[in-house]
């Protein structure tokens, strides 16, 4: 069973928000489920700090053994920090999603955009469905 921490608010194509102690910055990664679904990750494509994405695009690759994936933007936004220690460890993807592996961290735009993300709830509807 996949791990759907009820914090966070999650996307159709399986990233995930968390708010961070700072308004209007929030941490974007892949949920427990889909990295279960890529498998060993091997390889993760990320943005340049100060890239601007608007919601719904896409704002790098992941790369595993079975399948290599976009990765979309839950928010309309700019990237301020990256997680560069996937760069060296991509598998901390698969071990630590929420925590070691998250993605990106970004300024949001418009964070109304959030009541439009899922609940922990609505998500475990999601990919049981």
């Amino acid at each position: 069973m996949s791990d759907i921490p009820s914090t966070l608010r999650y996307t159709e194509e399986h990233e995930y928000i968390r708010e961070t102690d700072v308004d209007d910055e929030f941490i974007i990664g892949i949920t427990d489920y889909a990295q279960g679904e890529l498998g060993d990750v091997v390889f993760v494509e990320l943005p340049q700090v100060g890239d601007s994405f608007s919601r719904m695009d896409v704002f790098g690759t992941i790369e595993a053994v079975k399948a290599v994936s976009d990765l979309y933007s839950p928010i309309s936004g700019d990237v301020v920090d990256i997680n560069a220690s996937l760069e060296t460890d991509p598998a901390l993807v698969n071990g630590d999603p929420y925590e070691s592996g998250w993605m990106i961290r970004m300024r949001a735009a418009d964070p109304s955009e959030l009541d439009s993300l899922m609940s922990a709830a609505d998500y475990a509807d999601h990919i049981d469905s």
